[in-house]
């Protein structure tokens, strides 16, 4: 998907204008941004539900912003949307909710419908829960039923708004690994507009943001999480002291002022957190195939990125001749999971500080060559991660 030049406003105010990026072919990508920064309406102009002032919107080949309603409706059927609040019709119980698709759609019959939807409630968690109606749930029922009904079509691009939103901290978790492993198994497009800083770190491939009526950066997830933009490291770190204010954007004078205070109390700037790894698909899956085609992707636009990206990609990257990619940096710097390091970080506490030293059958250096990885398994050091 192409998107190039697109503005939209409402009356005078202008939500955004002269948003440029393209969203790669089977990735994960997440769209941040305050609130009031228009990323819902973003959402809903890729997919033709929001008419923008100018600009294309290219999806296999047709601009959804200029074609006509008969290729619109043609295109549409090659997404799938999780609505901010569900959309969910109030008349029908969820499992009539998503089964609609098919029956407005595809010519199953009823015996295949109801196989596709079983199959997806119970990928959202909501087995037995069919006979239920939308007023009746909670509103992280109502999302997962949501996410439910935009997958029965299998499509090739999923656009999911807030999905974390309702949700608690545990199902948080499984909903991002839900998120990679579906995009394991269809190797589907996927542009996800949130606020968990917890998903930004570790579901998606690409990550961009919104801010001030334009786009602040949209690139690979290691230029964002390592980027020193004012607006980005005070929203992904969740700072009062930054451009953003409670009214989207502070004047000069805060800004003067914030800094005046943190000057005068003698700290320091924080650092940024450490990039953490990207989750993998679960055990039993297989590989994303959108790893491959990002490696060779980003490594050819390597020479074009930051250098702080740069060592962040360069340290994931598979090395045949250099050491394990789940082995810590040897020194001071060993509690610091490496980037790539996967579920298996952190190693095996050993019983003290002599004993940590001394690593593995006591040889210098310590390490975790000798632990076997656990790929696609959540960290239990993150919410909802085993106990």
């Amino acid at each position: 998907m192409v998107i190039e030049g697109l503005t939209k406003s409402f009356g005078r105010h202008m939500v955004w204008r002269d948003i440029s990026l393209t969203l790669p072919a089977g990735e994960v990508s997440v769209m941040l941004g305050p609130s009031g920064t228009g990323k819902t309406v973003f959402l809903k102009s890729l997919v033709g539900l929001v008419r923008p002032d100018r600009g294309r919107v290219l999806v296999d080949g047709v601009d959804t912003v200029s074609c006509s309603e008969r290729e619109l409706y043609r295109v549409r059927k090659l997404f799938g949307v999780m609505f901010q609040d569900g959309a969910l019709f109030g008349s029908l119980n969820l499992y009539d909710n998503i089964a609609f698709p098919l029956r407005e759609h595809t010519k199953m019959s009823e015996g295949q419908i109801r196989s596709v939807v079983l199959q997806k409630m119970e990928m959202v968690g909501l087995t037995g829960e069919g006979h239920k109606f939308p007023g009746e749930i909670s509103g992280g029922m109502r999302k997962r039923a949501g996410l439910a009904r935009a997958l029965v079509l299998d499509p090739e691009i999923i656009l999911c708004d807030e999905p974390d939103s309702g949700l608690d901290p545990v199902r948080t978790a499984y909903l991002s690994q839900l998120l990679i492993d579906l995009n394991a198994e269809i190797d589907a497009t996927m542009l996800i507009v949130t606020h968990d800083i917890q998903i930004a770190r570790t579901v998606p491939d690409n990550i961009g943001m919104l801010f001030r009526g334009g786009l602040v950066m949209f690139g690979p997830r290691e230029v964002l999480l390592t980027s020193e933009n004012p607006v980005i490291t005070q929203f992904v770190n969740g700072r009062k002291i930054g451009p953003i204010g409670m009214s989207e954007e502070k004047d000069e004078a805060a800004l003067a002022l914030e800094k005046a205070h943190q000057d005068a109390a003698g700290k320091a700037a924080e650092e940024p957190p450490v990039l953490v790894p990207q989750l993998t698909p679960s055990p039993g899956l297989p590989e994303r195939q959108a790893v491959g085609r990002r490696r060779a992707r980003v490594l050819g636009m390597l020479d074009t990125l930051p250098a702080s990206a740069r060592r962040a990609i360069l340290a994931d990257a598979p090395d045949p001749a250099g050491p394990a990619r789940d082995s810590p940096p040897p020194g001071p710097d060993r509690d610091v999971p490496p980037a790539g390091a996967g579920a298996a970080w952190p190693p095996a506490q050993a019983a003290g500080p002599a004993a940590q030293a001394a690593g593995p059958a006591g040889q210098a250096g310590g390490g975790t060559a000798g632990l076997p990885p656990r790929r696609g398994r959540w960290p239990s050091l993150w919410p909802g991660g085993p106990r």
